[in-house]
């Protein structure tokens, strides 16, 4: 699979197309999330499900403890303080140097259609891939009794492609507008209700091949425990707004249990 109509559902979403676009922009503005069911054609999902079979004894598992707000702990707050309150994540992911250089993911990335759409709808002048070799594309596993915790987003937007349901679980729940980030509200009152389960999360409905737009710096966010033996796989497409970023040593650590070699960073 080498061009974008193999792989994507271009029949029913047409990238080019202005009212298209400006119909997603306004949904994501309003909403915060944009779903865009069957995305990708059923061929590709099954080549990429495949693919991420095949590598993940690749995949870095780890499980962390950490706050929604991926913060250190602050010993000015109580233990059990919004701020310091643990949850825990456990996943496993590949990256993208484990991507195949024919896998249908890496089509998708580089299309200069998809990515002037995505520029479009998220309101960005240019989007870059990392200028390290392990970021751009990652393929999360989840497995039995594995999740995400309730978590903040650091980047602005998140792009995602859910190729493998579990059999049960591993549900995507997010509450909008949790905190005000920009204005420094935390908003600790409503983040204790949602970590102590009082308030509840909204539930995002999507299948395999759907594309999901998310903007989550300020909205809290979580995907619950897996449920079976079908592992969720779940594709993250990172892009930055200029180029030449790359994840510190530190995060590629933390993330991917290794970190990319100096030569191997574009300059």
């Amino acid at each position: 699979m080498s061009s974008l109509k193999e792989i994507v559902n271009t029949k029913q979403y047409n990238l080019n197309e202005n009212s298209f676009r400006e119909y997603c922009k306004s949904t994501l503005d309003q909403q915060g999330v944009l779903v865009l069911d069957n995305f990708l054609n059923p061929s590709a999902i099954q080549q990429i499900i495949q693919e991420g079979e095949a590598s993940q004894h690749l995949a870095y598992f780890c499980q962390q403890s950490h706050s929604a707000y991926l913060t250190p702990p602050d010993d000015s707050f109580p233990a059990q303080h919004p701020q310091n309150q643990q949850v825990i994540s456990s996943k496993g992911c590949i990256t993208d140097d484990q991507i195949g250089q024919n896998s249908p993911l890496r089509c998708v990335y580089d299309a200069e259609d998809f990515r002037q759409f995505l520029c479009y709808v998220l309101g960005e002048e240019s989007l870059y891939e990392y200028a390290d070799p392990l970021s751009s594309i990652n393929l999360h596993y989840a497995r039995a009794n594995e999740e995400l915790g309730w978590h903040f987003d650091n980047s602005s937007f998140a792009i995602t492609l859910l190729v493998q349901k579990p059999e049960g679980g591993g549900a995507f729940e997010y509450v909008k507008d949790a905190r005000n980030s920009s204005q420094g509200d935390m908003n600790y009152p409503l983040v204790k209700s949602i970590l102590d389960a009082k308030t509840q999360g909204t539930t995002l409905t999507m299948e395999p091949g759907a594309l999901v737009l998310f903007r989550g710096r300020d909205s809290l966010h979580r995907v619950t425990p897996v449920k079976g033996d079908t592992t969720r796989m779940l594709v993250v497409l990172a892009y930055n707004s200029q180029p030449g970023i790359a994840l510190s040593k530190f995060a590629q650590e933390t993330f991917y249990g290794r970190s990319a070699k100096p030569a191997e960073l574009n300059h």
